[in-house]
């Protein structure tokens, strides 16, 4: 059993723009050999400048110069990618912790700004440290927040047990637990919300702490594909994107056998004409459902009366 000790100070006070967070680190907790520095984004983005009036449309023009990708829109919540490739409500664009009036876009690139931590504490001081940048995100299927990591060196990100197996002698084909989300959500219970702590050391997990040198793949690495992304788009913006004929949120094109279940389901008759599959389509309404359908599944279809053509992308 591991113990795992969570430290936040109190008294690391206001981050301006321009300040040396190596520094500060240094100054507020002390390390040894394998400790884990969490900071949460603000004080990067309060660092690199990116704190901004909202006035009457920044907090919506900071939203849209942050987003790359609208995933859906319920009323005033519009769920985004935003640059840094994270899926996440205003693009990540937030008030707390900051003057009143004024709003704060995510760090410029947390991956680089956690090696630079990483490398300058270990040039003043020797050690080896790893560097955590944590934000706070919701979920899809589940109320309430937690934070994540959205800037990572110095760790792997995740640890994959496939191939090994359980104590019941059960293989484990797809266990990876999210190792820099859990750190990230552990120090979130120390750091809170409401404390002005932004600093957290993590000390008990220098088995994982990379050598020096090697900053490992970042937190960027585990951001799913969009490809391989079941839920890419909300539901209301799947339906447009379908009529649309935009492709992109669908993922991977279905398999033969998945394609033909849909087919059956919606009561179109199939058959196999010479390594060609045909759709029995007798009017315009019943080959626009087919191609529609299809569409969804990553197919592609000729429309046509009587038979409809199909086939992968």
């Amino acid at each position: 059993m591991t113990d795992i000790e969570l430290y936040a100070p109190g008294s690391v006070g206001e981050v301006t723009t321009g300040a040396d967070l190596a520094s500060l680190v240094l100054e507020h907790v002390d390390l040894d050999d394998g400790d884990v520095v969490v900071l949460t984004s603000k004080v990067l983005s309060k660092a690199e400048g990116r704190v901004r009036p909202a006035g009457a449309t920044g907090r919506d023009e900071a939203i849209a110069d942050e987003t790359v990708r609208v995933v859906a829109t319920r009323g005033p919540v519009r769920i985004v990618e935003n640059r840094l490739g994270l899926t996440m409500a205003a693009a990540g664009v937030d008030a707390s912790n900051l003057p009143a009036g004024t709003i704060a876009t995510l760090p410029e690139d947390p991956d680089a700004t956690a090696r630079s931590i990483r490398t300058a504490i270990a040039e003043r001081t020797g050690l080896n440290v790893a560097v955590l940048v944590s934000d706070t995100a919701g979920r899809a299927w589940r109320l309430g927040q937690t934070d994540i990591a959205i800037g990572l060196a110095g760790l792997a990100p995740l640890e994959s047990f496939a191939g090994a197996r359980d104590g019941y002698g059960n293989d484990l084909a797809v266990t990876e637990p999210a190792v820099a989300d859990e750190i990230a959500g552990a120090a979130e219970l120390a750091s809170g919300k409401l404390g002005g702590r932004p600093l957290v050391r993590v000390r008990g997990l220098a088995g994982r702490v990379l050598p020096l040198g090697d900053h490992g793949p970042g937190a960027r690495s585990i951001i799913r594909p969009r490809e391989l992304d079941f839920f890419a788009s909300g539901t209301r913006e799947a339906v447009v994107a379908a009529l649309l004929g935009d492709r992109k949120p669908f993922g991977q094109p279905a398999g033969t056998d998945e394609v033909l279940d849909v087919l059956d389901r919606l009561g179109l008759a199939w058959s196999r004409v010479a390594g060609t599959l045909l759709v029995e389509t007798p009017d315009a309404a019943s080959a626009q459902r087919c191609a529609l359908a299809l569409h969804a599944y990553g197919w592609l279809a000729d429309p046509g009366v009587p038979q409809t053509r199909i086939r992968p992308e």
